[in-house]
């Protein structure tokens, strides 16, 4: 079976081929009006023909088919016949694969004249299999998804490999037509990655056909290194590429990029502060935005941003406050837009009855720890949620850490190996700790046992206790802060406060005239005093942080305790130092949930239960044993934004319940886009068919052995022995000879 590269050719050579049949119709013509008449000398010549007619008649007949077969060769030459093997059919040999990559990221939800894209999509995916269903040839199709290429494991494709029959449309109906854009920000990069590793594990036979149908956002487009690389490699394995585009116009979108808890002290009852942020994925600049919010389920006051311009973030804090304890979670959501998926947030935290503290006095009756309790504690008129406990030194070495948010250690003349070791160990898993220095601290205690030149707790040596003298001339004040954006300081040197006017610091612990810190260690010097000397500096220890004052925490050194700011950087300082777990929010849409169990206190089942509204069902997991670390139980069908519940049962059979707060990944709400152009010049010299979805029609190629070079060269061969054979069958005369001279 043959058929013709192009067709339409085909047409204007059959009617050249009668054009060319006109002057042979003339001559037949013209040869029946002929008469007959008789004539000696042709009449001799005819005899003499007859003996060599059967050989002259076989000549010209040969000649005459060569000349027809010459001029057929020309006719068929130019639509470029192709020829399709039936048997090479029948064996299964030649097939056209039709390898779909289709993008389901949730910018795919963008609508489109009432459509969204990700609906455009399919309808694709349905007119490439009814041209598919119309070929002759076999075909089979291949689907994956974005989604699905990204998952843990091994990639799952809706379609692998499926051939192509009468009932091939209502089965990819009924498999894609369910479907809705997922809430991943899944990019092509995996699905291309996958696709090549499914055409590497199958016979390269036929013809190769990718579509890849997405909305081509500029965030996956603009900077297409590694994309490139893989499209160029299927490129040269001789595999068509297709890029179907499914949104056309680039539309407004607003987005909730952040919900977080900010640092403060968290407990109930006491106040806490959050920040919701929006960002303009558009244009157009847009006022007055009203974030919704709601705490467990129920509606609180919403939030207005006034302004927001084209590409900015913009914050707003709200106060929250819990009256139970346990775990809790506040919900954010805009109004309707162009995309859903990234107008809700969520944020999960967990509440404590209280925080306790631990307060280290080395003076059994503990008369500067209680000054520090007192700023530090709750009171029916503002509830702090903290629980301060004073202790004395050798607590530290007997008693576990763990469960304080910070440890004070104030009137501390000595330590023992085994408490600086336990204060250690604290500081480096996350704890925080504060020194505050006075009349009982002793300098080679601090700088041997605490400093350590630099590889200790302290943060830097000190030298002897100092008189902070009077300067009569010029009344500064006292405290000078460094840096006005520390989180503890900061508040009280603000020009409207001015909390620090009235500290008056008499004595402090100075430090040796060539201390300096230096950059590597992360030391820094949050307080001076007019002198210039340090009064509040910081160190960085492991995980945790240190901070440590050179003067007293009671009105001994000072009247610091004694004034309303002493109460303010002391919250402060607990809210900096608070060793407490920070508000889940940071998972994203399609991260494994991973739950460490230890099945010393648990048993090894737990409970999953996904968000409400979602089709996922509550699973019950079994804690597999790591190499690394306690069993984990990972549940990995995370695939919707929204609160997860894991459930946990203890020894005594009291069951335990933690929040897990998922979300979409807020960079797929900008909906910028690149067209065929800026995708030419990106992908260059890549070799793509662009086409919107609207206007895409699948045309199949041809497929078998094209036959023009075939023809060719017969045309030559043609040619050449009708020469040779004209001049066999013509008459040529005898070349006279010279007669021979006398």
């Amino acid at each position: 079976m043959s058929s013709f590269l192009y067709p339409g050719a085909w047409v204007g050579a059959v009617a050249a081929a009668v054009l060319i049949a006109v002057p042979i119709l003339i001559h037949l013509i013209n040869m029946m009006r002929h008469r007959r008449v008789e004539w000696a000398a042709m009449e001799f010549l005819l005899i003499s023909q007859k003996k060599n007619r059967t050989w002259i008649i076989l000549k010209q007949l040969l000649l005459l088919l060569m000349r027809m077969g010459a001029i057929a060769a020309v006719l068929f030459l130019v639509p470029h016949p192709k020829l399709q093997s039936q048997l090479a059919r029948l064996l299964g040999g030649v097939k056209t694969h039709h390898m779909i990559l289709l993008d389901d990221s949730y910018s795919m939800s963008d609508r489109v004249g009432g459509a969204s894209a990700f609906e455009k999509a399919k309808e694709v995916i349905y007119r490439i299999a009814e041209s598919a269903m119309a070929q002759p040839s076999p075909q089979e199709v291949t689907l994956l998804r974005f989604s699905q290429a990204q998952r843990a494991g091994n990639p799952q494709p809706d379609l692998l490999q499926v051939p192509v029959d009468t009932q091939f449309l209502q089965q990819l109906k009924d498999r894609i037509g369910p479907l809705e854009a997922s809430q991943t920000a899944a990019g092509p990069l995996p699905a291309l990655k996958a696709m090549q590793q499914f055409l590497a594990e199958q016979p390269e036979s036929g013809e190769r056909i990718l579509y890849l149908i997405s909305d081509f956002r500029a965030k996956d487009w603009t900077w297409p290194t590694d994309l490139k690389e893989h499209l160029l490699q299927l490129d040269r394995q001789d595999v068509r590429i297709f890029f179907i585009q499914c949104v056309e116009t680039m539309h407004e979108n607003l987005g909730i990029s952040e919900l977080v808890v900010l640092p403060g002290i968290r407990a109930v009852g006491a106040e806490m502060f959050m920040e919701v942020a929006v960002t303009n994925h558009g244009d157009s600049p847009v006022s007055n935005v009203v974030v919704s919010l709601e705490e467990d389920g129920a509606p609180r006051p919403a939030v207005t941003l006034r302004h927001i311009r084209p590409g900015e973030t913009v914050r707003e804090r709200f106060r929250v406050h819990f009256e139970k304890p346990g775990q809790h979670f506040i919900t954010a959501r805009l109004e309707t837009d162009a995309v859903a998926a990234d107008n809700y947030r969520y944020a999960a935290l967990e509440v404590p009855a209280g925080l306790p503290v631990l307060i280290i006095d080395g003076d059994p009756a503990a008369s500067e720890g209680r000054f520090l309790a007192l700023a530090l504690e709750s009171d029916p008129r503002a509830r702090t949620g903290i629980l301060p406990q004073i202790e004395g030194p050798r607590f530290l070495s007997l008693q576990p850490l763990q469960k304080f948010h910070s440890i004070y250690l104030v009137n501390i003349d000595r330590l023992e190996a085994s408490a600086i070791r336990a204060l250690e160990e604290y500081a480096a898993a996350g704890g925080g700790v504060a020194f505050f220095l006075g009349p009982v601290w002793r300098t080679k205690f601090i700088n041997d046992e605490l400093y350590r030149e630099g590889k200790g707790l302290f943060p830097m040596p000190v030298a002897a206790p100092t008189i902070l003298r009077v300067d009569y001339l010029e009344r500064a004040p006292d405290i000078e802060v460094v840096d006005p954006r520390h989180p503890i300081l900061g508040i009280l040197a603000s020009e409207r406060y001015r909390f620090l006017q009235s500290v008056i610091v008499e004595q402090y612990f100075a430090v040796p005239r060539d201390w300096k810190p230096s950059a590597e260690s992360g030391v820094r010097v949050l307080a001076r005093l007019r002198n210039a000397a340090p009064l509040v500096v910081e160190k960085p220890f492991g995980k945790g942080r240190v901070i440590a004052f050179t003067t007293t925490a009671a009105p001994v050194w000072n009247n610091w305790a004694k004034e309303p700011s002493f109460v303010i950087a002391m919250l402060q300082m607990q809210a900096y130092l608070a060793n407490q777990p920070a508000a889940d929010q940071g998972r994203q849409v399609g991260a494994p949930l991973d739950v460490a169990v230890d099945l010393a206190q648990y048993d090894s089942q737990v409970r999953i239960i996904p968000p409400m509204g979602t089709e996922g069902l509550p699973q019950v997991l079994d804690a597999v044993v790591s190499k690394d670390g306690p069993p984990v139980a990972s549940f990995l069908d995370t695939y919707r934004q929204g609160i997860y519940r894991v459930q946990l049962t203890k020894k005594d059979a009291i069951q335990e319940e933690r929040l897990v707060a998922y979300n979409v990944d807020p960079t797929e709400g900008n909906l910028k886009l690149v067209g065929r152009e800026q995708l030419t010049n990106l992908l260059d010299p890549l070799r793509f068919t662009y086409s919107l979805a609207d206007a895409f029609q699948y045309q199949a190629e041809e497929t078998g052995w094209n036959l023009f070079q075939v023809l060719l060269y017969t045309l030559l061969v043609l040619l050449v022995l009708e020469q040779m054979l004209a001049y066999s069958a013509s008459y040529h005369p005898a070349t006279p000879t010279a007669a021979p001279r006398d």
